[in-house]
């Protein structure tokens, strides 16, 4: 504050004294306040929880916010509350992406250099061999990936471009399955398990849960095996220690590998929920596959956009991997379940980031993508069922039975070698481009 501004301050406290009764001099002058002078020369907010504009925890929220493809203030303001603890208005929201510089699709498209733009679209393609991604599924992993929105109409465009046939062969030609309506309370009160066997003749079974109410994926695991019923439990396990509680209820097929998930559900209810009663809501509940609808149909995703193309740079190696040599299959059993486990997680992040279309005939959240029903779910009439229990027992669980080397493809001890072979060559991140690029390089020294 400057020197002029004190006194005008003092001037006009001196004012407030005299109008309160006290004694004053009659001819105290009239103090005209500066054009210039500022509301708040103090600084103080009259939102007391308001971040400043150049927060950097809101800054960084924002930029995650925007990886993850989620553009309405509204929704943010409501995500930075839940998931945060931050007060923000969706217009202040406004302000702050504003003051970060953080662009939606259209004014990205338009100041982006053409070039620029154009080698992200070509570059997801070539990830794509396969050719069933579409301009809706491109935008989101740009965003998810590279932290940049590209509008649809320009993606298309360039899609349209380059692979015109691409379009054809992505119209659904197939027999559908009748789908049938869904119900369920909110997130935690279901859990669908499964394992998806389509890598499982090339050595890389996969097995996964998702919510029912919110269709989010909790868990998607590559196993050297996921018919041991050892390895499906220790899962289970693994998800419960991560949420900290077990659903109201599981369900899974017919598997004989399921009987120890099902031997836990049941004893877990009763340490941790005896108050539910298991007749009437029972922990665990076998399905037909046909009829374990939720991850059946998050398996058929999953395959189109990502599994046959793992088939085709697999196929790729084939002049390069013999599978008869024990040097080059520990190799293989070391650097592909890393790479294709890394896919997963990407994939989890980028399906429970993925907005669905709005339909008014499901009583599930719809209109939105399922981290944000599963953040928001009292906003879309869902009911928390999450089990709290016990961190410590769970540990103790899953490290009775064997801990991590259940789901290991190869022993610690050759994982830490390859490890160190992987740093000292300064190899790249591994992708299925250059995944047997790597190989090659890596095999002389193990």
């Amino acid at each position: 504050m400057t020197d002029s501004e004190s006194e005008v301050d003092f001037q006009l406290l001196g004012r407030l004294d005299s109008s309160s009764g006290q004694d004053s001099e009659p001819d105290t002058p009239v103090v005209s306040i500066p054009n210039n002078a500022s509301n708040n020369r103090f600084g103080k907010n009259q939102h007391k929880n308001c971040p400043p504009i150049n927060d950097e925890r809101v800054h960084a929220a924002l930029l995650e916010y925007h990886r993850r493809n989620i553009t309405n203030k509204e929704t943010i303001s409501k995500l930075l509350k839940i998931e945060h603890g931050i007060t923000l208005a969706p217009s202040s929201v406004t302000r702050r992406k504003k003051h970060w510089s953080i662009q939606g699709s259209s004014a990205t498209t338009q100041s982006m250099p053409d070039l620029d733009k154009r080698q992200l679209v070509l570059d997801e393609m070539a990830n794509d061999p396969n050719g069933k991604r579409g301009p809706r599924v491109i935008k989101e992993i740009l965003a998810l990936r590279h932290k940049v929105h590209l509008t649809r109409d320009f993606i298309e465009a360039t899609m349209r471009e380059e692979d015109p046939d691409g379009f054809k062969s992505r119209d659904p030609t197939a027999k559908k399955i009748k789908r049938s309506v869904l119900v369920c309370l909110g997130p935690h009160h279901e859990w669908s398990g499964d394992g998806h066997d389509k890598l499982t003749a090339i050595g890389f079974p996969i097995w996964g849960v998702r919510d029912v109410w919110s269709g989010k994926w909790l868990g998607l695991w590559v196993v050297p095996n996921n018919r041991l019923k050892e390895t499906i439990g220790y899962l289970f396990l693994k998800l419960v220690h991560e949420y900290g509680g077990m659903p109201i209820q599981m369900t899974t097929d017919c598997g004989s590998e399921l009987v120890t998930v099902y031997g836990f559900a049941n004893v877990l209810r009763e340490e941790f929920a005896s108050d539910l009663p298991i007749d009437a809501l029972p922990p665990h509940k076998f399905l037909q596959s046909i009829h374990n609808i939720t991850i059946e149909r998050g398996w058929l995703r999953l395959r189109l956009d990502w599994g046959e193309n793992v088939k085709i740079f697999w196929d790729a190696g084939s002049g390069i991997y013999n599978s008869s040599d024990t040097r080059h299959d520990s190799l293989v059993r070391w650097l592909w379940p890393t790479l294709i486990q890394a896919e997963l997680d990407s994939l989890k992040d980028r399906f429970n980031n993925h907005r669905v279309r709005k339909d008014r005939g499901k009583y599930l959240p719809s209109g939105t993508s399922p981290n944000t029903a599963f953040a928001l779910y009292q906003q879309h009439g869902g009911d928390f069922g999450l089990q709290t229990a016990d961190r410590n027992v769970i540990a103790q669980l899953m490290e009775d039975m064997g801990g991590e080397n259940l789901i290991r493809f190869v022993p610690v001890e050759y994982a830490a070698k390859a490890q160190q072979v992987y740093d000292i060559l300064d190899l790249p991140k591994l992708t299925m481009s250059n995944i047997w690029g790597v190989f090659q390089a890596m095999l002389p020294c193990m």
